[in-house]
C-alpha cells in the first residue's frame, strides 16, 4: 500500500494545530496528522498529514495559504516495513546502570544491569535519543547519590522508559502520563513486557490534568522529557505539584534553550542542581525550594 506525506511549517503552535485539524476535512481524508516543534530555536512548527492515496494538492495549497504556512511538500514513501527496519538499525544502549534493548538483542544483556525492553514503536523514547539517555543517566546518578523518592510522575512518558527506570530504582508505583493515546497504549504494553504491571500506571493526560495525578501530589520526583515550550508552560503546575526539596529531571531541550528553561523554573521556586549536555541536547535536574 502506498503512503503519502504532506509536510509544511509555520510560526506558532496554535496556528499549526488549527491547520492540522483543518487537514482532517480533506478528501481523500488523511489517516493521521501530527504537529511538532522544529527544534532549531526558530519557534516554528511542522504540520504533517499522512495518506494512503494521493492527496489533493490544490486543496493542500489553499489550506497552506489560508493559515500562512509554507506550501505543502508532498512525497510518496517507499513500501518499507519501518518497524522492522528500525529494529535492525537500533543497537542496545547503556545509560548508567540501565541497558535498553529490543527483543532482537535479548541475548546481549550483560550481568548486573537494569534491563529495559523497549521495542521500536510509534511512541517516542527508545533510549537511543540523547534526551532519553540523558534522563536515564540523571536517574542513575540520583539513586547513586542516595536520593530517595516515594512519589514519582513521568509527564509526557512516551514509551514509559523513564517511568519504568524509576520504578526499578525506587521500588514504588510510578504514574506515567502522555497526551497522546498511542503513547499511552504503547507505554502500557511496555510496562507489562517488562514485568512492571501494577508498578507503573499509565494514563492519558495533558500535564498533571488527571485525578490520579492530582491525588498523588506532591511528588518527590517528576520526569519530563518533552520540548522547551511545553516545559516552560508547565513550570507553574510543576511548582504546585512538586514537594519541597523534590527533584525534577527535564529534557527535550536544545543546548541553546537550556538557560531559558532554567530561568522559567527558577522564577517559580526551583534551583538548578545539575546540567548535562549531550550533543545538541541538554538534561536539567532542578530542586524545589
Amino acid at each position: 500500500m502506498a503512503t503519502y506525506t504532506a509536510l509544511t511549517h509555520l510560526p506558532g503552535r496554535e496556528a499549526a494545530e488549527d491547520l492540522a485539524l483543518a487537514c482532517e476535512d480533506l478528501t481523500p481524508e488523511p489517516v493521521g496528522t501530527g504537529v511538532f516543534e522544529i527544534e532549531d530555536g526558530s519557534e516554528r512548527w511542522e504540520v504533517g498529514a499522512y495518506f494512503t492515496e494521493a492527496p489533493d494538492e490544490i486543496a493542500l495549497a489553499i489550506l497552506a495559504a489560508a493559515y500562512g504556512a509554507q506550501p505543502f511538500a508532498v512525497s510518496e514513501l517507499p513500501d518499507v516495513d519501518w518497524v522492522a527496519h528500525v529494529k535492525r538499525e537500533l543497537t542496545p544502549v547503556r545509560a548508567g546502570r540501565f541497558f535498553v534493548h529490543g527483543s532482537h538483542d535479548v541475548d546481549q544483556i550483560p550481568e548486573g544491569v537494569e534491563a529495559l525492553w523497549i521495542e521500536a514503536a510509534m511512541a517516542f523514547g527508545t533510549g537511543h535519543h540523547n534526551t532519553t539517555k540523558g534522563c536515564l543517566e540523571a536517574l542513575d546518578r540520583l539513586a547513586t547519590d542516595g536520593f530517595k523518592a516515594t512519589r514519582i510522575a513521568d509527564i509526557g512518558c512516551g514509551t514509559a522508559v523513564l517511568a519504568m527506570a524509576a520504578a526499578r530504582l525506587w521500588h514504588v508505583t510510578v504514574l506515567a502520563s502522555d497526551i497522546d493515546p498511542v503513547a499511552v497504549d504503547t507505554a502500557a504494553a511496555n510496562v507489562i513486557a517488562n514485568g512492571l504491571d501494577g508498578r507503573v500506571e499509565c494514563v492519558e493526560a495533558a500535564g498533571f490534568d488527571h485525578p490520579m495525578l492530582e491525588r498523588a501530589a506532591p511528588y518527590d520526583l517528576v520526569l519530563a522529557n518533552i520540548l522547551k515550550q511545553p516545559l516552560i508552560d508547565l513550570a507553574p503546575d510543576m511548582a504546585r505539584h512538586v514537594a519541597k526539596d523534590g527533584r525534577i529531571v527535564m529534557s527535550g531541550i536544545l543546548t541553546t534553550q537550556g538557560d531559558e528553561v532554567t530561568a522559567a523554573y527558577q522564577a517559580v521556586g526551583f534551583a538548578p542542581d545539575r546540567r548535562d549536555d549531550m550533543g545538541d541536547w541538554t538534561t536539567l535536574v532542578m530542586i524545589r525550594g
